[in-house]
């Protein structure tokens, strides 16, 4: 649903970020999770608000109909997202390259393409116009890989 709806995403981020700023550093997006590394305005460490207002803003303007459990039912929540994220705060230059990485790399991971490259919903073309990777960055024709590394 992610990728079906990327506009009405990105637009739930861009709301958020007007009146709660933080600069996206990563992002790739697929179909049914996200992966992002974010900075945030010095003194300000309240991902969960941005995180629950982005939620709410995308999830308001989706036609109900996924199947919802019935805790979810029960505190009337909707099914399209999990209830918590994984926030990591980054301890060095090596640990934010191995962040991007991981980010970058997940369209392989879970065999959407082949080469980075070909996923259209990722930061990892903007660092390639930065001459932060290369284009063929990790571009594997085999889906063999082994990516438990990433």
């Amino acid at each position: 649903m992610l990728v079906e709806q990327i506009d009405l995403l990105r637009d739930s981020f861009r709301l958020v970020k007007k009146d709660h700023p933080f600069h996206i550093d990563a992002i790739v997006i697929l179909p049914d999770h996200l992966h992002t590394v974010w900075t945030l305005p010095a003194g300000d460490d309240d991902f969960s608000l941005r995180w629950r207002q982005i939620k709410s803003a995308f999830s308001r303007c989706i036609e109900s109909g996924e199947r919802i459990s019935k805790s979810r039912t029960k505190k009337q929540e909707r099914g399209i997202w999990q209830r918590r994220f994984w926030e990591h705060a980054i301890r060095d230059e090596r640990d934010y390259a191995n962040h991007l990485d991981y980010i970058h790399f997940n369209p392989v991971k879970h065999k959407l393409v082949n080469r980075v490259i070909d996923w259209p919903y990722s930061s990892f073309h903007r660092y390639v116009r930065l001459g932060m990777y290369p284009v063929d960055w990790l571009g594997f024709e085999d889906k063999t890989l082994d990516c438990e590394r990433y």
